[in-house]
């Protein structure tokens, strides 16, 4: 295959290796196996005109991504409806869209599950128009994230801990939100402290992300939280996997989701696989079936 590396060497793991043996590592593993590879090793102010000159460029069979959730997510957008695979290099904190296509998290056995990967075609959401690969999130979750970014620290580990200070300053002062939620199935109306459209339904017993990357379905999950004991519930089931049996979120399928938000407080903020956005009152989340090839571990292999 022909092979094209864009390596943000600002985002995730990545900062804090020596990018350049890293590159050497990766272009070797896959040249032993019959690859031809280009590695861009670029600054973070320059991912989006790389991955741009990714999508377009000719005999590129498959672009490999590594960094952040922003850098997948971009990455992912670009590519969707082309002839391009995406490969995912776990790179980032959780690597959640990595590991809902079955890549392993160590670095090495990633670029060689590559090496002898198979195309997989999988959904992509979008929200407004925005592809995103894993989740939009209004409440709890973007307010944690705003909290995080006025913290200090280095590296994965640093930013898990991070989350866990601001998970609990968010726990302590949740915003209650007003939503009106239209899809293709049903319609209502909540008071919630969180609401997240995820690409697909999450799995059971494990970090909240899919199995079945090519399922077809959007999930709608509305948190209904009365006190806050329920919220401190509602995150620990969230952190064992257990969805289905959390009697403290609703979940909905669908295929196409509109939320309404008729008393939007300017301050709140929405998140895109991980990353901040400004906040509209009117939201459009739309499933698009097996829009995105991606390279997978070959199970034949294994």
């Amino acid at each position: 295959m022909q092979i094209l590396a864009i390596l943000n060497r600002d985002g995730g793991t990545l900062s804090s290796l020596d990018i350049e043996i890293f590159s050497t590592r990766l272009t070797e593993l896959l040249r032993e196996e019959g690859h031809e590879i280009e590695v861009r090793a670029v600054a973070g102010r320059d991912i989006v005109s790389a991955i741009d000159e990714a999508a377009v460029a000719p005999d590129v069979e498959v672009v490999i991504a590594g960094g952040g959730d922003g850098t997948i997510s971009l990455a992912a957008g670009k590519l969707a409806g082309t002839e391009k695979a995406l490969a995912v290099l776990p790179a980032g904190t959780m690597n959640l869209f990595a590991r809902s296509l079955g890549m392993p998290l160590d670095l090495d056995l990633a670029i060689k599950a590559f090496a002898k990967g198979q195309v997989k075609q999988v959904d992509l959401a979008s929200m407004n128009g925005r592809y995103l690969v894993h989740q939009f999130s209004i409440g709890m979750h973007p307010q944690l994230i705003d909290l995080r970014k006025k913290l200090s620290f280095r590296g994965r580990i640093g930013k898990i801990l991070a989350s866990s200070r601001a998970a609990l300053t968010t726990l302590k002062h949740p915003h209650n939100i007003l939503v009106k939620v239209e899809t293709n199935k049903t319609r209502f109306e909540a008071v919630t402290q969180s609401l997240s459209v995820t690409n697909n339904l999450y799995g059971e017993g494990h970090l909240p992300f899919t199995d079945q990357p090519d399922g077809g379905t959007l999930g709608v999950y509305v948190t209904r939280a009365a006190r806050r004991s329920d919220l401190f519930f509602f995150f620990a089931n969230m952190a064992i996997g257990r969805w289905r049996r959390n009697d403290k979120v609703e979940i909905h399928e669908a295929t196409e989701v509109k939320i309404t938000l008729p008393y939007l407080d300017p301050r709140f903020k929405c998140a895109i696989d991980g990353e901040l956005e400004p906040l509209s009152e009117e939201i459009v989340v739309k499933l698009h079936p097996k829009v995105l090839r991606v390279l997978v571990p070959d199970t034949k292999q294994e």
